[in-house]
C-alpha cells in the first residue's frame, strides 16, 4: 500500500522502554468484554481475567529500537491517523461525534486499563481506556502458524478491526453485549452467537474504513485487499480449530468462520452506509 503524509499523535510506543511498572486496573466491564469478544486469535480468556487486581507487567531491559522497528512505528502512526480521519467523517455524516482511540505498541507485556496485556493475547481493544494494544510479533505468528501472508495492509486490516471495536464502544454496542452476557438470560451457545456478531461487525467496519480511506487517499495497491481477506480467513474460528484441535465445532465459534469474516469485510468495503453493518439483526434471527 502507498504511504500517506498523515501521522497521529495518539500512538504510545512502549517498545524498548523497559515496560512494566505501575498498578493495573483489574476487573469490571473492560476485563469482561476483552475476555468475551476481542481475542483476535481466539485466545484463552482466563489469561486476562486472572491478570486483574493490582499486579504489574514484568519489566524488560531497555534498548534502542532498530530502523525497521522505527519504520513500523511510523506506519502505525499513519494508519492510526487514517482511522481518525475516516471515522471522524463517518460519525459527522451520521450526526455523531468521534473520539479517537489510543494505539499502544508493546513487546511481551505491558499494563492496560483491562489488566496485563500479553503477546499471547494477540491485538485487542480495551474499552476501559479506549486503547488498542498490539505486540507486532503477532504478525509473525499469523504467518507462521495460521497460513496468512503478512503485508503492510495486513497490519492495516488488523488495526482497522480493533478500531471497529472502538467504534462499537462509542456507539454503545459493547455495553449492550456486556449487559446481555451479565443478564443470565442467554445460553452459552446464544452468547457465542452474540460474540460472532460483534466480531463480524468489527470486520465490516474494517472494510468500510478501507473503502472510505482509499477514496480519500488512494493508497490501495494491487493485492492489498487480498492480503486483508487472507488474514481474515486465517483467523476464522474454523481454521483455528482445525489447526489447533483437528476438528470444527460450530457451536463454539466466537469470531465467525473464515467465510463469514471474508464476507463481512467485503460487505463493509462495498457498503455505502455504516447502518448496513447490522450483523446482529442478520445473524441473531
Amino acid at each position: 500500500m502507498k504511504w500517506t503524509e498523515d501521522r497521529s499523535t495518539n500512538v504510545d510506543d512502549r517498545r524498548g522502554s523497559g515496560g512494566g511498572g505501575g498498578a493495573i486496573v483489574g476487573g469490571g466491564l473492560g476485563t469482561i468484554i476483552i475476555a468475551a469478544i476481542v481475542f483476535f486469535l481466539g485466545g484463552d480468556p482466563s489469561a486476562i481475567l486472572s491478570s486483574g487486581g493490582g499486579s504489574s507487567a514484568p519489566r524488560t531491559e531497555q534498548r534502542e529500537l532498530s530502523q525497521g522497528e522505527l519504520q513500523i512505528g511510523e506506519f502505525v502512526k499513519m494508519i492510526t491517523a487514517e482511522n481518525e480521519q475516516t471515522w471522524a467523517q463517518i460519525f459527522k455524516d451520521n450526526g455523531m461525534q468521534y473520539r479517537p482511540a489510543k494505539v499502544v505498541l508493546f513487546e511481551s507485556a505491558t499494563n492496560s486499563g483491562c489488566g496485563t496485556a500479553q503477546s499471547a493475547m494477540g491485538p485487542f481493544y480495551c474499552p476501559a481506556d479506549e486503547s488498542v494494544y498490539m505486540d507486532m510479533s503477532f504478525f509473525k505468528e499469523l504467518q507462521k502458524n495460521f497460513g496468512a501472508k503478512v503485508t503492510e495492509f495486513t497490519i492495516a486490516y488488523v488495526m482497522a478491526h480493533e478500531m471497529g471495536h472502538h467504534v462499537q464502544n462509542l456507539m454503545g454496542t459493547l455495553n449492550e453485549t456486556d449487559n446481555a452476557r451479565r443478564s443470565g438470560r442467554y445460553s452459552e451457545a446464544q452468547l457465542n452467537k452474540i460474540s460472532v456478531a460483534t466480531e463480524l461487525q468489527a470486520d465490516f467496519y474494517a472494510g468500510l474504513w478501507a473503502k472510505y480511506s482509499n477514496q480519500r487517499e488512494n493508497f490501495l495497491e494491487p493485492g492489498d485487499l487480498d492480503s486483508a481477506i487472507e488474514a481474515a480467513e486465517a483467523v476464522g474460528d474454523d481454521n483455528i480449530q482445525k489447526r489447533s484441535q483437528g476438528y470444527v465445532n460450530q457451536e463454539s465459534f466466537t469470531h465467525g468462520s473464515s467465510a463469514q469474516r471474508k464476507e463481512w469485510f467485503m460487505k463493509g468495503y462495498n457498503a455505502t452506509d455504516i447502518k448496513q453493518g447490522d450483523t446482529f439483526s442478520q445473524l441473531l434471527r
